[in-house]
């Protein structure tokens, strides 16, 4: 299934903020922080501070939740987040973007933006019966999520560095 760049957005972006928790932490500063605003291409408000850093950071236990749990328990979380942020879905248009779905409004705090979108995109995969586009890394030594959004269903590994080195792994069993 294809799914609409607003939903493979907002997947792509809750998969990094999650893995980033992962040694080592690649969201320890505000600077990375608005990398990752930027990289997303976020609009509205950003702080930019250590606050909406902490804050950024405290939501990758629950999103880490939300990506990893089966359909009855994600349905529960996606309700729960958007009833506690009062969601408001209405489609908008902005810069090079064309209409997409926003369900709160732009000068919302970034990580409550950040749940929104991200539960707006689970419905997306919920509604397909598609939760198996969301899985936990095949290496042994990783607890990184993993988005897969190819046709054949075939990444089974969160980067390319644990994907090399899986390859090297297996590479050097047969050589044996």
């Amino acid at each position: 299934m294809v799914f609409a760049h607003d939903t493979e957005a907002s997947l792509l972006s809750a998969v990094e903020l999650v893995n980033s928790a992962e040694d080592p932490d690649t969201l320890t500063g505000t600077a990375q922080l608005a990398e990752f605003f930027v990289r997303h291409v976020y609009t509205g408000a950003h702080a930019g501070d250590a606050a909406e850093l902490a804050a950024v950071r405290a939501l990758r236990a629950p999103l880490r939740r939300l990506l990893t749990s089966d359909r009855d328990t994600a349905v529960t979380l996606v309700n729960a987040t958007l009833a506690e942020h009062n969601a408001l879905p209405q489609l908008v248009r902005h810069g090079e973007v064309d209409y997409h779905v926003h369900a709160v409004a732009a000068d919302a705090p970034l990580p409550v933006r950040i749940a929104v979108e991200t539960a707006m995109a689970m419905i997306d995969l919920i509604r397909a019966d598609d939760l198996s586009r969301l899985s936990i890394c095949a290496d042994d030594n990783c607890a990184g999520l993993v988005l897969d959004l190819s046709r054949n269903r075939s990444r089974r590994y969160c980067s390319t560095a644990c994907g090399n080195r899986n390859a090297v792994a297996a590479y050097r069993a047969r050589q044996r």
